[in-house]
């Protein structure tokens, strides 16, 4: 008995290592730390698919109220900073949650500058409320003596683009209202937007759309991206290669995410991960080139990787182009496919890029084609990073590269807003 038990013992133990182990480059200097993150994750994804199998729920609904569960053990933990008050209203009826710092005024006349915070999970996981976004939004009131505003948007598999894109660009035209911002005391030269992930790919398309809008008056003076998606043409860029099985965004997870916003089958993975769309005939060179990383990307990231060629896919998947091509070609969705003309008229940007993170080549290649259209571009890339990682600054994980790129990201609006 003793004996079977301890085999018992053994192998569990080995069965769990061997599903929490996942080799990791030797840059990222708490590995261990991150493969239970990982493994947590990966864990709600198989047991949400599981419970969506069975016919229980959607995998997202379920993935949600765990995560939930757990931002609740966080809160006991560690409680909520201080000083800061926060309200819940709306914006032209989409939800917001409203800080305001403790400091009585700001600059000229009192005024204070903002930030529109657009959250990240893929557009269906995440929320205001969350604790390390919550967290990110009161130390940003409080250090930069800030009005922020943080965005509530509706989430997929409820609803699909350009819902999301919508929910964000209402949001933002109200809160750039004269008279809203004079009631929050607002100074309208120092009015940021900004977002990670998911957030910073609804940021970057709405800061465009802002731009280019004669009717709104006040526009963002910058646009702070926090390792964005900006496209979904070509999951075969050089990072998406080196990193597809890096923590916490493999690749076949963020095409899982593009399908979900896009509202369309999941069996369409084949599709999407295959370089079909970036050869398709429909696409304009001009297009094309907006995406062509050959020459957008800097020597040190392409490395040795080549484009990836035509890879067979079944015919009943082909026939589903006809669904996917148009909404991947529209900028709302993918900001990296606008025009130099839009670009050159967005403000200044701050955008973070981590080394290993399949959306490392959007921020840099983002970062190349603001340039060329004039705009500065502050570009933050970390040799050690990885997606997600300010998200776990804070409990339970507590990474030390999170909290340097929090420190880095105040820094920058300290200095620039």
């Amino acid at each position: 008995m003793k004996l079977s038990s301890v085999v018992v013992t053994l192998l569990l133990t080995v069965g769990v290592s061997y599903y929490i182990y996942t080799p990791l480059p030797a840059a990222i200097e708490e590995p261990l730390k991150l493969m239970l993150l990982d493994a947590l994750f990966r864990a709600m994804l198989q047991v949400g698919d599981l419970c969506q199998c069975l016919g229980l729920s959607h995998h997202i609904p379920w993935i949600r109220g765990t995560i939930s569960g757990l931002e609740t053990l966080g809160e006991m933990a560690g409680g909520q900073r201080g000083g800061v008050r926060v309200s819940d209203v709306d914006f032209d009826r989409v939800p917001v949650r409203v800080y305001e710092p403790p400091a009585a005024g700001g600059g000229e006349g009192g005024l204070r500058r903002a930030v529109m915070f657009y959250h990240g999970g893929g557009w269906a996981l995440g929320a205001t409320k969350m604790g390390s976004y919550d967290v990110l939004c009161r130390q940003m009131s409080d250090e930069l003596n800030a009005v922020v505003v943080s965005v509530e948007y509706r989430l997929a598999p409820e609803v699909h683009f350009p819902v999301q894109y919508e929910d964000c660009l209402a949001a933002a035209k109200h809160f750039l209202e004269p008279g809203i911002l004079g009631k929050l005391s607002v100074d309208p030269q120092r009015v940021a937007v900004s977002g990670d992930s998911a957030g910073g790919n609804l940021a970057a398309a709405v800061a465009q759309q802002i731009s280019v809008d004669d009717s709104v008056s006040v526009k963002f003076s910058v646009q702070a991206l926090i390792y964005p998606v900006l496209q979904g043409l070509d999951l075969n860029t050089p990072s998406h290669q080196q990193n597809h099985n890096i923590p916490i965004l493999h690749r076949f997870i963020m095409a899982r995410f593009w399908l979900l916003y896009l509202g369309v089958d999941t069996s369409l993975h084949p599709l999407l991960l295959s370089p079909s769309f970036l050869h398709h005939p429909s696409i304009p060179p001009s297009l094309r080139s907006h995406l062509n990383w050959t020459n957008l990307l800097p020597a040190k990231h392409i490395k040795h990787y080549k484009p990836v060629g035509m890879e067979m896919v079944s015919q009943e998947v082909m026939g589903q182009e006809g669904n996917l091509l148009p909404v991947l070609l529209d900028v709302r969705a993918a900001p990296l496919l606008a025009e130099q003309g839009v670009l050159g008229r967005t403000p200044r940007a701050y955008i973070l890029t981590c080394e290993h993170d399949v959306l490392r080549d959007d921020g840099l290649m983002y970062t190349r084609r603001l340039q060329d259209a004039g705009v500065t571009v502050s570009s933050h890339h970390y040799d050690d990073g990885f997606h997600g990682a300010l998200s776990f600054a804070h409990w339970p994980f507590f990474f030390d590269v999170g909290k340097r790129m929090i420190r880095g990201y105040m820094d920058w609006l300290q200095e620039n807003l």
